[in-house]
């Protein structure tokens, strides 16, 4: 069909990476390119259009007729048109990430670059000062602990990917479409969809692909998960341009694929940006103030070792000075050089917490575990799982999930009067109008239909109640023109003739407040038209009113008859009669709250989260099913005016006015999805850590935009899905409370292990420096620095992850949200490790120093425990790890079994280390008196743990790493 007028407008480039056809291939059966045809549909270019022959032109090049559809329809057809244009998926959708893809990205770590380029010169300056037999130890141990790490985070990535691919692929909707192939209408899966595929849209639909309309009645396309704008776009000969993701309000035609998957609209806007969560920007701040810290210890700690060799200040074994200038010779003052050198490195070595990511990775699994396996939710990022934590504010809509989305009509209004007895009392003139206003005035035609459960309501209520004859109906009277259900004006519309007597009747449905003020009269029960005047008009807005204050949605019917020449007018405006209605009826719906869902609501403001409502009903219903919720209470009837708001109030303020009461916003009525979207960036703009739920394909950029995504998986359309961070299948608000709980679980243990690893680092660092600068001997060498390291990367996390299988406690319900301005390394963390630290420091420079002649050792055995005690330290210490803040740390614990075993294989680990394997460490073995020694001196970090836990610390961090 090609287009009657032309109309240009300037195209939109777009450059893409997920584009992977530029070019036809040589002997491709088609003569148009994927570039082309996107640059046709994107760029709403009927100009360019025309260029191509038009719609008919662009199906022709295809290999497809506009009405036969593809032919032949054989697989090899079908299967060469997926290879030339792709396939109907998404990326999330089409196939998981390889393992070899996260070994290699876990080498792209800058850390982890670090300590390879370590590794390589502790390799090269071992080899050369001690040969190939012994000098390889550090420099292999590096690379060893390297290649651990990777390894295991690549695992750990690559397991996650295949559980939450496999999850998604079950929640995934398998809608099936109708398309024409081979000259015949056959469904098909909306995944087989192809470029040149002829498929049928009707009102209701979600449009599967880019495309060109082809023909039919003109479509009416609600393109706001493309825009965020709630505006019905006319599709018709001048505006053929569809895409992907839109939903048809009303109308039925064909269309022609031209871009599936991942080169449609929205496949683009679909590509997750590679945004950092506030977890993630902690963790690379504090690993680069780590790494500069430790760099620049390194060169100070490598100047004042190289001034002191070079002025005679350092000696041998024999003590005897190791530089004598003209008389060392230079081979062994390159020997000598390197060994600084490589004592600088070590600096750099024990100071990197490289498994540090990998921790955080286990835990946050660990409760993406748990939220999916038990919780009924499902995690579609893995960085979720803390940002829900850290959620200061949630915005709501009601209906499915603070109410139980079961709608029944349970009050029925003629006139002013309530029909208890159904219709046996009204005039059958009034009755036969209602029966036409329910009938017609619906995308239904028996109980199961595509429509909203308010419409489903209503239907079986005038199925059950009224008795209507939707058959008969059918038979009776004939559609002339729709208006689709317009959420803005909350009404929608239809046009009908009746057949006996070839009159023309115009019904109207939808808020009552909004089709009240329509209508210039009402039908009472008897028939009679009444004048609406201003009493008659005060007394309906309080019958309203009272329905929407006992939490009720009021709905209204009106009807008006068209005189004939008027209705000629009607058909060149498109546009049906709207003023001047008589009233026929209210309807109250009743949607009640679900149990459970104001304890809910009460934890999360105990905890201090907020919760907005942002619905389309009215304010007094809004108001009421808040109160029942205990999202507004009584007290707050005194600043009711900024608490409660209507969509349109909203958008209407300045930008200042939105930023200045949006905080204290808790319910907008009346509004719309931009209404929501733009309520989203006012609160991230203000700093808050915004959760959003949704469920319908209007809401998806909403949910792209919030910080968390909830979608409602049972009446959640794919749209929303794929916008979202997490999918809440059973649609209740108590699970969005879990998640929440979870998500502080998880952020906490986080913070536990940060505290346990920095302890180490910092620890570490600040033991070798002082011993290299005050004597320029390192009391722990590479080797035993990486497996004091390894032992708190590898097995600590376990031991974290030991802590995180704890379930959420009370405490973590009654903390106030992180939010995203707080630090992730609070000022009691720093207490905690700092005293830790500072014992340690003591504990280690003390033996180094005085350790021979305190305890009568010689210096080989005094050099092990130096190491001994060290990593005995870091095993007590993971135990003061298990809270932050409260002092006893045994509580519950033999509850803990896998805590207790990994604390128990730790330990033996480390006598395997020091009795067996003496030559890797280059350390003695030990005596019983020896390990008494180093367990009584670990051991001293319980008491010091609980005793710093009585020193205040200011709860506004001053120390913001």
């Amino acid at each position: 069909m090609t287009p009657n007028k032309e109309t240009t407008k300037p195209a939109t480039p777009r450059s893409s990476p997920h584009i992977s056809l530029n070019v036809l291939p040589e002997n491709s059966p088609f003569q148009i390119d994927q570039p082309t045809l996107i640059e046709l549909v994107e760029g709403k270019s009927l100009e360019k259009l025309q260029e191509h022959g038009g719609v008919d032109g662009v199906a022709s090049a295809l290999g497809t007729g506009t009405d036969c559809g593809i032919f032949p329809s054989t697989e090899e057809n079908i299967a060469c048109r997926m290879e030339a244009f792709g396939s109907n998926m998404h990326k999330k959708q089409q196939q998981t990430k390889s393992f070899f893809h996260f070994f290699t990205e876990a080498f792209q770590d800058l850390s982890v670059m670090i300590l390879i380029v370590c590794g390589a010169l502790s390799l090269g300056f071992g080899i050369k000062q001690h040969g190939p037999k012994d000098g390889w130890y550090e420099g292999g141990s590096i690379f060893f602990a390297v290649f651990i790490v990777t390894v295991v985070s690549a695992i750990t990535y690559y397991r996650l990917e295949r559980q939450i691919f496999d999850k998604l692929s079950k929640v995934s909707n398998n809608v099936q479409i109708d398309v024409v192939r081979g000259g015949q209408v056959q469904q098909v899966s909306i995944f087989d969809i192809v470029v040149g595929d002829i498929v049928c849209l009707k009102s209701g639909d979600q449009v599967p692909a880019d495309g060109l309309f082809v023909h039919g009645q003109p479509l009416r396309v609600d393109e706001s998960s493309l825009t965020g704008v709630i505006d019905l776009v006319e599709i018709d000969g001048q505006n053929p341009f569809l895409f992907s993701g839109t939903k048809v309000a009303d109308g039925q035609g064909r269309m022609l694929a031209t871009s599936v998957g991942m080169n449609t609209t929205w496949g683009q806007m679909s590509h997750d940006a590679e945004e950092q969560t506030p977890i993630q920007a902690c963790l690379n701040k504090i690993t680069s103030s780590i790494r500069k810290v430790s760099i620049a210890a390194a060169f100070i700690v490598l100047v004042v070792l190289l001034v002191r060799y070079f002025t005679g200040n350092t000696t041998d074994e024999n003590r005897n000075r190791e530089f004598n200038q003209g008389k060392t010779k230079a081979d062994d003052v390159t020997n000598d050089v390197v060994g600084i050198v490589a004592a600088a490195v070590t600096i750099v070595v024990v100071a990197i917490p490289e498994g540090l990511p990998l921790a955080v990775i286990q835990i946050l699994a660990y409760s993406m575990k748990r939220m999916m396996a038990k919780q009924k939710i499902l995690v579609r990022k893995l960085s979720a799982c803390e940002t829900i934590g850290t959620a200061t504010t949630i915005c709501t809509f009601q209906t499915g999930t603070l109410t139980l989305n079961q709608i029944k009509v349970t009050t029925f209004c003629l006139g002013q009067e309530p029909m208890e007895e159904g219709t046996a009392s009204i005039s059958l003139f009034v009755v036969e109008l209602i029966h036409q206003g329910v009938a017609f005035n619906t995308p239904a035609t028996e109980l199961e239909f595509a429509g909203s459960p308010t419409e489903k309501a209503i239907l079986s209520w005038a199925l059950l109640e009224l008795n209507v004859d939707m058959e008969k109906m059918k038979k009776g009277c004939a559609i002339l023109q729709v208006e689709a259900f317009d959420s803005q004006k909350k009404r929608s519309g239809v046009l009908i003739g009746k057949n006996i007597d070839d009159t023309v009747h115009v019904h109207w449905k939808g808020a009552a407040e909004m089709i009240l003020a329509m209508c210039s009269s009402y039908y009472d029960a008897s028939g009679m038209v009444k004048d609406l005047n201003d009493t008659e008009r005060m007394k309906f807005e309080e019958i309203i009113g009272a329905m929407a204050a006992s939490s009720h949605g009021c709905i209204a019917f009106a009807h008006k008859q068209i005189p004939e020449e008027e209705y000629e007018n009607l058909e060149e405006q498109e546009k049906l009669e709207e003023d001047n209605l008589t009233l026929l009826g209210l309807v109250g719906i009743n949607d009640p709250c679900k149990p459970g869902v104001k304890k809910a609501i009460e934890d999360c403001q105990n905890a201090g989260v907020n919760i907005k409502i942002i619905t389309g009903d009215n304010v007094l219903t809004a108001k009421a099913i808040a109160t029942e919720c205990g999202i507004l209470r009584p007290d707050d009837e005194v600043t009711l005016r900024d608490v409660v708001v209507e969509g349109e109030e909203f958008r209407n303020y300045t930008q200042q006015e939105r930023m200045e009461k949006v905080e204290k916003i808790r319910v907008m009525a009346r509004s719309t999805s931009s209404d929501k979207l733009l309520m989203v960036r006012c609160l991230k703009q203000k700093g808050h850590v915004v959760a959003v739920t949704g469920a319908l394909i209007s809401e998806a950029p909403a949910l792209k935009e919030a910080d968390i995504g909830l979608c409602m998986g049972n009446h959640g359309t794919e749209m929303a899905k794929e916008s979202s961070d997490i999918v809440i299948s059973d649609d209740d608000f108590a699970s969005v409370a879990t998640a929440l709980w979870w998500g502080r679980c998880a952020y906490t243990n986080i913070q536990k292990f940060i505290q346990l690893q920095l302890t180490v680092n910092v620890a570490a660092l600040c033991i070798n420096f002082v011993a290299l600068v005050s004597s320029g001997e390192v009391p722990l060498s590479a080797v035993q620095l990486l497996w004091v390291n390894w032992v708190m990367d590898t097995l600590g996390a376990r031991a974290a992850l030991a802590i995180a299988t704890e379930p959420p406690t009370k405490e973590l319900t009654e903390k106030p949200p992180v939010g995203r301005a707080e630090p992730l390394v609070t000022n009691t963390m720093w207490r905690n490790l700092l005293a830790q630290v500072l014992y340690q420091i003591v504990v280690v420079l003390t033996l180094q120093f005085r350790g021979e002649s305190i305890l009568c050792t010689t210096d080989k055995i005094n050099d092990t425990l130096i190491f001994n005690t060290l990593v005995l330290c870091q095993v007590f210490n993971v135990f003061n790890a298990r809270e932050l803040e409260k002092k006893n740390v045994f509580k519950g614990i033999y509850k803990n079994k896998l805590f207790i075993s990994i604390i128990a294989i730790t330990i033996l680990l480390q006598v395997s280390m020091v009795e067996f394997l003496k030559r890797f460490a280059d350390k003695e073995r030990l005596n019983w008196g020896h390990w008494g020694v180093c367990m009584a001196i670990a051991a001293m970090s319980w008491p010091i743990g609980w005793a710093v836990k009585f020193i205040p610390v200011p709860q506004n961090y001053t120390m913001n790493v």
